[in-house]
């Protein structure tokens, strides 16, 4: 499948869909994923500009368009968290996710990237990074925030993840009338579901459904340079039931960077991928039209077996 780009790297720029669009034809692409920063507007002129510029819609990112009630800046994928602890909460999560896949529907689109919810407890994982930029990973204070952040969350997760698989459920369902694919995003930040084990449990309890795995190269090798687990690891557990990936470079811990800006070597995800597997890179600003092609010619090079 040839490589698709994100709207995230430009999304912001435009208040239409149309333009947005345009831009990213310019570029050099003609397959996109749809960002979770869309207004309901934009959505509008994506749908009558899409056929028009010779675009295809792979993905949507979970929620599009954006919740009622949200500024574009603040309605993030986890503004509501099918993991939380309020019945209300997760309600809304449900029906703003069902709407992304209403979404993906009416264009066409595979499949709806998925953020899993939280544990509610205080991120560490920016304290963690922040080590890490001061060359302290091997450090006493590192090693114990690190191993108590992992320990709290494992204490606190039950009834959080029971939450996420209950919202999945009705999800899949939901998702199922219509055949479109869930990928399950792995995350960045720790406190966020699912770890790798928990990833395990959802493709147990889901298996043969249309809930599948969607690869983060840019999270998966943060939580590496954090000695939490290794990049290596989400690949190998969950390649057989991998929908789709995002795309980026990563420099220490920082990540959505576009490829060859880093220090990634992509052709090592080449096992890992098929030709099904919807490939979409995921640079974010300041990258420009240039990266994003220079990009695209490694990425065909270094993938070019499952492109």
């Amino acid at each position: 499948m040839p490589l698709a780009l994100s709207a995230s790297w430009n999304a912001f720029r435009h208040r239409s869909g149309e333009s947005m669009l345009f831009e990213i034809k310019k570029a050099g692409f003609d397959q996109v994923e749809l960002s979770f920063n869309l207004t309901a507007s934009m959505l509008k002129s994506v749908f009558s500009a899409r056929k028009r510029l010779g675009i295809k819609i792979t993905s949507v990112h979970n929620f599009c368009p954006i919740p009622d009630g949200f500024t574009r800046e603040v309605a993030l994928p986890d503004c509501y968290s099918m993991a939380s602890l309020s019945a209300p909460e997760r309600a809304r999560a449900v029906i703003y996710a069902k709407r992304s896949i209403d979404t993906a529907k009416r264009l066409g689109a595979a499949a709806v990237v998925l953020h899993c919810g939280r544990v509610e407890m205080p991120d560490r994982t920016k304290a963690l990074i922040a080590l890490y930029n001061q060359g302290r990973r091997d450090s006493a204070e590192f090693r114990k925030i690190r191993d108590g952040y992992i320990s709290q969350r494992r204490s606190l997760c039950a009834p959080y993840f029971k939450n996420t698989l209950e919202s999945l459920e009705k999800l899949e369902a939901y998702a199922r009338k219509y055949r479109i694919i869930l990928g399950v995003e792995n995350r960045i930040y720790y406190r966020e579901i699912p770890t790798l084990d928990e990833l395990g449990v959802i493709f147990k309890r889901f298996k043969g459904s249309n809930v599948g795995y969607w690869h983060d190269t840019g999270h998966a090798q943060v939580i590496e340079e954090l000695g939490i687990n290794r990049h290596k690891d989400f690949l190998e557990r969950c390649a057989s039931v991998m929908v789709g990936i995002h795309l980026h470079d990563v420099s220490g811990c920082r990540d959505h960077l576009a490829p060859l800006k880093g220090n990634l070597d992509f052709s090592f995800l080449r096992p890992y991928l098929s030709k099904k597997t919807i490939k979409v890179i995921e640079a974010h600003h300041p990258a420009s039209p240039q990266d994003l092609l220079k990009s695209k010619e490694y990425l065909e090079r270094a993938l070019e077996t499952v492109i």
